[in-house]
């Protein structure tokens, strides 16, 4: 039903946000990476997923599209319900869910809280195809060494550069020469944004 809700951040909280827009307050889920999106910003706009139960209406939110539709992804994986999925936003960036899941790392998908070896299969199982397929999956840069990015990536956004054109900037650098160090990927991305 919903899209995407703009609006002014009334309350920003580790695992929820009020987003007040046209004088109505919506209380919205939110994962641990969106909050850090998020923080510090007095408007905001999230990608919202509606949940309609018999007891509740739920609204989880997410700074970026392509984080929802990772989302909806593992949601459809039986075992993994809305608020188990937002724990794994929390344990683990998209960036790094969707290579444990290409790159079958059972054992990383299975240190987050909630989840157990059979549905860590699962997911790989149910996902790699259409995680491989997804064009979110065009972020992840081929380089065996994806902390680089990573890193990078983490300083950059502390530095408070928006993460799309953050990510961008990384792909073009890591891309050129992908044997670099983290301090000099981070000096070339600040030149060029």
């Amino acid at each position: 039903m919903f899209e995407y809700i703009k609006g002014a951040v009334a309350t920003l909280k580790p695992s929820h946000i009020i987003l007040e827009a046209n004088s109505v307050g919506y209380f919205i889920h939110i994962s641990l990476n969106t909050y850090t999106q998020l923080h510090g910003n007095e408007t905001a706009k999230l990608y919202i997923h509606q949940v309609i139960r018999e007891d509740a209406h739920l609204l989880y939110g997410f700074f970026a599209e392509t984080e929802r539709e990772l989302f909806r992804m593992l949601i459809s994986v039986s075992g993994i319900g809305s608020n188990t999925a937002i724990m794994m936003f929390s344990s683990l960036s998209p960036d790094e869910i969707r290579s444990a899941i290409l790159t079958e790392n059972v054992n990383l998908l299975k240190s987050i809280k909630g989840i157990g070896i059979k549905t860590a299969q699962r997911v790989i199982i149910d996902l790699k195809d259409k995680v491989g397929k997804s064009p979110a999956s065009e972020q992840i840069v081929a380089s065996a060494d994806n902390t680089l990015r990573n890193e990078a990536l983490s300083a950059l956004i502390m530095l408070g550069f928006a993460k799309k054109p953050v990510e961008k900037e990384l792909d073009k650098i890591l891309t050129a020469n992908p044997k670099q160090s983290v301090e000099s990927v981070i000096k070339q991305a600040l030149k060029s944004l």
